[in-house]
């Protein structure tokens, strides 16, 4: 059974930074790209980097210079790195991964990450 776990939420001052980590577990194929997305309230969730297995990145305009996507395969873990975080980053964040062979997607459970002005 797939299982994504996200950790490394919390609460953080305007200005400063946390690193989430998604480990998984399970897999027994190809993952193909591993995303981190988020949800705020009363908001829609939302791509902000993910990651392929060619090593391509991309990063949705809002966290573009402060967020980096970043993978250990041996691990089986990506992580987001977050830097000068801002108030309307507060929601809750998701990480997923798609399989190489059958395009499965699969969700962790979220992590909140709370940024107080």
């Amino acid at each position: 059974q797939v299982q994504l776990v996200e950790s490394g939420g919390g609460l953080v001052q305007a200005g400063g930074s946390l690193r989430l980590s998604c480990a998984a577990s399970g897999i027994t194929f190809s993952i193909k790209e591993m995303g981190w997305y988020r949800q705020g309230p009363g908001k829609q969730r939302e791509l902000l980097a993910s990651l392929n297995d060619s090593g391509s990145t991309n990063y949705a305009d809002s966290v573009k210079g402060r967020f980096t996507i970043s993978r250990d395969n041996a691990k089986r873990t990506a992580y987001l790195q977050m830097n000068n975080l801002k108030p309307e980053d507060t929601a809750v964040y998701y990480c997923n991964c798609k399989s190489g062979r059958t395009g499965n997607v699969y969700w962790g459970q979220g992590t909140q990450v709370t940024v107080s002005s």
